[in-house]
């Protein structure tokens, strides 16, 4: 039986308790502390350092590629300037294009290179896709326990007002109608006037009760004309029947609805994933084509491709900067997220104060800030009753014309009686404290996980084609010249069962001369056979 009323409660994870623990400086270089405060000017500073880290290594990689560039700008150059004997050398211990020698084994190790680079590339691509995955999924379960929390405080309201509705009905209604009828008899006529007394003492409590008295009186300047029974719901429908967009212009409401933020929530979700799968896919459809490009030796792919790989560059690096910002404001905020709801919210006054507090803790040791209210409003409930059964006992005979306004009442104190009991376990703190919590699971578990791979993935996509950059290049050269295309092209009309060493001494046998056939050399002893001429001496 313990284990079934265990209080769920949620504790910081290992990650976020390290990201919460590094260093933060403003844009002075002074450390500051790891609060999470984002309206402050000063917090934000420190989100920006740690974004400007990505451009700084962004300005690394920019530097290490161009050097690279030179480098081999250089070293082609000097190549060509090199005496063709060496050139020779190599061809001759080479097969193929040359990849034997000093010049081919530094090609086709950059062309190896730039294959490992494209590998660590897709292997990242696919932490990016888990990560965005996990991103989604946290993000998924924090908008399904606000959408349920919203669903709990729109049935709070809405038993409010319905209960409300009805005792006003009543006291407007039948009750004033059995006053006139009982106004000859004296006990009758106190036990009526006391029933619309405890009624309009029920409507009173359960007017306090609602979750957002506070913001919605001090958004209308407390207007004492506004009668205690109206009541101003805090989500005024469920979340089936609740608008998916965003309120015009993106404004927060005055009275802050759990239904509006996981709406806002759902929607800026949805561009942050797609934002991201078309991502991946951009830097797979560059690893895969760069591979291909290389594999077939297309120049026109690389360049195109090298293109994009720039621009996949820029995108790693930037990317990489927000998630590091979000990752580090996320982490303040798991490491404490009691206090900033505390603290960020509209209610000031500690009654206020003390009903968000019980429900986000919900500790045992807490009693309801309602359970007075609901105590007296119960009483009230059970007085009504009484006098009630006392009047049917007693008026009907003597006032037989009370007896359908008395039935109208009994109805209204039925329905009411249900509401009340529906509205005080839908007030008991398990239920809101349990969404609380799997909101904060999804948003500190797996959003914060998802993003550590994120950020992991614009880190190791970032180094992979930046290695790419500097390695394509030189795998540029190993591509072989118009010219040798030109002569593999008329080699594959020769015989293709004569040996490319056969042709090759062909070939060198041809540039040295023709050699004349053995029956031209003079002083043979050749006799053509069926030949009717004398034999030559």
């Amino acid at each position: 039986m313990a284990a079934m009323t265990t209080v769920p409660s949620y504790t910081p994870s290992l990650w976020v308790r390290l990201c919460h623990a590094l260093p933060r400086l403003d844009l002075t270089m002074q450390m500051k502390d790891n609060i999470f405060v984002p309206d402050s000017w000063e917090y934000q500073q420190t989100l920006l350092v740690l974004s400007s880290l990505s451009a700084i290594a962004l300005v690394i990689s920019l530097l290490v590629v161009l050097s690279f560039l030179i480098h081999y700008c250089c070293c082609h150059r000097g190549d060509r300037s090199e005496g063709s004997e060496e050139e020779e050398e190599d061809e001759d211990a080479s097969t193929g294009h040359g990849y034997s020698g000093k010049k081919g084994r530094g090609i086709c190790c950059v062309t190896w290179v730039a294959v490992a680079s494209v590998t660590l590339c897709c292997v990242a691509i696919g932490i990016g896709f888990y990560g965005n995955s996990e991103a989604n999924d946290g993000m998924y379960q924090l908008t399904s326990s606000l959408l349920t929390a919203n669903y709990t405080l729109a049935s709070i309201d809405l038993l409010i007002s319905d209960t409300i509705a009805g005792l006003q009905l009543s006291i407007s209604g039948p009750l004033a109608s059995m006053e006139e009828l009982f106004t000859g008899s004296k006990p009758f006529l106190v036990s009526t006037r006391n029933c619309r007394r405890l009624s309009e003492n029920v409507v009173n409590l359960l007017s306090s009760i609602s979750l957002a008295r506070a913001s919605v009186d001090a958004g209308q300047g407390n207007d004492s004309g506004i009668s205690g029974a109206s009541i101003i719901p805090l989500t005024p429908v469920p979340p089936s029947l609740a608008p998916t967009a965003v309120p015009t212009g993106g404004i927060m409401p005055n009275t802050f609805s759990p239904g509006w933020a996981a709406n806002t929530l759902m929607v800026n979700e949805d561009y942050r994933w797609l934002s991201y799968v078309l991502l991946l896919l951009l830097d797979l459809i560059v690893c895969l084509f760069i591979l291909l490009g290389l594999a077939k030796q297309a120049r026109w792919l690389l360049i195109l491709m090298t293109v994009l790989a720039w621009l996949a560059l820029f995108l790693s690096w930037g990317s990489l900067g927000l998630e590091t910002a979000t990752v580090v404001a996320l982490s303040d905020f798991c490491s404490d997220p009691n206090t900033f709801v505390l603290n960020s919210t509209n209610f000031n006054t500690g009654a206020s104060t003390d009903v968000l507090d019980y429900y986000l803790t919900c500790s045992r040791r807490m009693n309801s800030p309602f359970q007075q209210l609901l105590t007296q409003s119960q009483r009230a409930l059970s007085n009504i009753h009484t006098h009630l059964s006392n009047l049917d006992r007693n008026a009907l005979t003597q006032f037989p014309k009370a007896e359908k306004s008395l039935r109208e009442v009994q109805q209204i104190l039925n329905s009411t009686e249900g509401n009340f009991h529906q509205l005080v376990a839908l007030l008991n703190c398990r239920g809101l404290n349990k969404d609380y919590i799997d909101s904060l699971k999804g948003l500190c578990y797996d959003g914060m996980e998802g993003l550590l791979y994120l950020s992991l993935y614009s880190f190791l996509s970032a180094l992979a084609f930046t290695a790419i950059l500097c390695s394509l290049p030189g795998a540029w050269r190993s591509f072989p010249s118009e010219s040798e295309e030109y002569e593999d092209s008329d080699s594959e009309s020769e015989d293709p069962f004569t040996s490319h060493q056969a042709r090759r001494q062909t070939a060198s046998g041809s540039q040295r001369g023709a050699m004349a056939p053995f029956y031209n050399y003079p002083g043979a002893g050749w006799t053509p056979p069926f030949s009717s001429a004398p034999p030559l001496p």
